[in-house]
C-alpha cells in the first residue's frame, strides 16, 4: 500500500508542497464561498501548562515582568511572557511539517533524512506553509455516526466509516479539502480525565489513508493523534503518519478540538466551511503549535 500511495502522490501532486499542490487559487476562492453566517470558531485546545498522564513535558509559561507579578503603581510598564513547548506531544494542538517523519532514511519525496540535523531542518520544514493553509474544511464526526460520545482508545476509523459519515452528514470530501476527523478524544479527556494517550488512543486505520489519496485531500486533522494506539501495523508505531506525511505529503494536525464546532455545524445543517490554518514562522522546525479557525 505504501508504494501505491507514493506513486499516486508523485503522479498527482508534483512540486515541493506535497498534498498542498491540490489547493489551487480557484479552490481557495471556492472555499471562501462556504462563508454564510460569518461565525468563527477555534479548532485548537488551550495550551497545557501542567503535567498530566498524556503530557509529561507540559508547555512552560512564566511572566518575565513586572517582577514578582507586582505591577508598579505609577508610570508606563509592560507585562511580558516567556513560552516554551514540546511541540509533538500528546496534549497540545500542533501541526506536523513534512520533515517530521523519517522513514527508511528519507523524508517525503525522497528527500535525504540528513537534511534534518540538531540545528534544524533545511528541507520540508514548517516554513513551507508560511503563507498558511486555506481551503474548504470538512468535519466527519465518527462518534456521531456510531451514536456514541467518543471512540474508546484502541478503536479505529475505517474508510467505510468515512464514507458512511459523508452520507449521514450529506457532505462529500473533495480535492484540496482540509479533512478533519473527530474521534471524540477531547470530550473523553474532559469528561473522564487525561490518560496515557501515547499507548492507547483512537485514530484512523492505516487502510483509510487510501480514502485520503483517492479524494486528494490537502491536509488532515483530528482531535486525537490521527494514528491508533496500539499500532495496527506490526513493526511500525505510526503507520498513518508514515502513509500520510511520508508517502502522500500531507500536513497533519494532531490533538485539535471540535467540541465548539460540532454544535455550530448541527445548527447550520452543514459540515463544510472555510478553514484557515496559520502556523508560526519557524524556518527550520519540524512542526508548530497551531490554532486553526473554521469560518461558517
Amino acid at each position: 500500500m505504501y508504494a501505491r500511495l507514493r506513486e499516486s502522490a508523485a503522479g498527482a501532486r508534483p512540486g515541493g508542497r506535497g498534498a498542498l499542490a491540490a489547493v489551487t487559487p480557484a479552490r481557495v476562492r471556492a472555499a471562501a464561498a462556504e462563508v454564510r453566517s460569518g461565525r468563527t470558531v477555534t479548532l485548537a485546545a488551550p495550551v497545557e501548562t501542567r503535567a498530566a498522564p498524556d503530557n509529561p513535558h507540559p508547555a512552560g509559561h512564566r511572566l518575565t515582568s513586572p517582577p514578582e507579578a507586582e505591577a508598579p503603581d505609577t508610570g508606563l510598564h509592560f507585562a511580558t511572557d516567556h513560552f516554551s513547548m514540546h511541540v509533538h506531544g500528546d496534549a497540545d494542538s500542533h501541526l506536523d511539517a513534512l520533515c517530521h517523519v523519517v522513514y527508511d532514511g528519507t523524508l517525503h519525496g525522497g528527500v535525504p533524512a540528513d537534511t534534518v540535523t540538531a540545528e534544524g531542518a533545511t528541507a520540508l520544514s514548517v516554513e513551507l506553509v508560511r503563507n498558511g493553509i486555506v481551503g474548504r474544511g470538512v468535519l466527519l464526526d465518527i462518534p456521531r455516526l456510531r451514536g456514541v460520545p467518543w471512540l474508546e482508545p484502541g478503536d479505529h476509523v475505517t474508510a467505510d466509516d468515512l464514507r458512511a459519515a459523508e452520507a449521514a452528514q450529506r457532505v462529500r470530501v473533495g480535492a484540496g479539502d482540509i479533512l478533519l476527523v473527530r474521534v471524540g478524544h477531547r470530550r473523553r479527556r474532559e469528561e473522564s480525565g487525561p490518560w496515557d494517550a501515547a499507548h492507547s488512543r483512537a485514530g484512523l486505520h492505516p487502510a483509510a489513508v487510501e480514502f485520503l489519496a483517492e479524494r486528494r485531500v490537502s491536509a488532515l486533522g483530528s482531535d486525537g493523534n490521527n494514528d491508533t494506539a496500539p499500532s495496527l501495523t506490526e513493526g511500525v508505531d505510526f503507520p498513518v503518519h508514515v502513509l500520510g506525511i511520508h508517502a502522500l505529503g500531507l500536513h497533519f494536525m494532531d490533538y485539535l478540538q471540535f467540541e465548539d464546532l460540532v454544535p455550530l455545524c448541527e445548527e447550520e445543517g452543514r459540515w463544510s466551511f472555510l478553514c484557515v490554518v496559520a502556523p508560526l514562522r519557524l524556518p527550520e522546525a519540524t512542526g508548530s503549535p497551531v490554532n486553526p479557525i473554521a469560518i461558517l
